[in-house]
């Protein structure tokens, strides 16, 4: 009977219970981690593909229009963000645009875009262990026709 005892006293009834309360913060990390680098690249593709548009309007724009190229540009960049809610000058996207000299020997004129946002606009959840930048920029020059 003392034998029998013993055994009952060492059943491993409580060992997964334990081992699931070890694991389960690790692989909650992962996934928001997941989570918040996915967002950030979309984030990312999005701020890359309005700057190119930003770029692209300002290059098409007449002056007949009435707009400047500046001001068409921003409001391309604008617009392309506007599913994320973010706006030119709001404190987390910034817009810099100019008109100069293409360079390289023509005398074209280029537009050039600048897209800049802070990181709290694009993380999720702050999470230790997740390193990303402070800010995200991106440049694109279109020549105007």
């Amino acid at each position: 009977m003392r034998a029998m005892s013993r055994r009952k006293m060492r059943s491993d009834d409580g060992a997964a219970a334990v081992e699931f309360a070890l694991v389960f913060p690790i692989l909650v990390l992962i996934l928001f981690g997941i989570i918040n680098y996915s967002y950030m690249f979309t984030v990312r593709q999005a701020l890359t593909q309005s700057s190119a548009e930003g770029a692209r309007a300002g290059a098409v724009v007449q002056a007949a229009d009435g707009v400047t190229p500046e001001q068409a540009a921003k409001n391309a960049v604008n617009e392309a963000l506007d599913g994320f809610g973010f706006d030119c000058g709001d404190g987390e996207l910034s817009c810099a645009t100019s008109t100069a000299a293409c360079g390289g020997g023509n005398a074209a004129q280029c537009v050039t875009v600048k897209v800049t946002l802070t990181r709290s606009a694009y993380r999720l959840i702050d999470l230790p262990l997740t390193p990303m930048g402070d800010t995200m920029t991106f440049t694109s020059s279109a020549e105007v026709n």
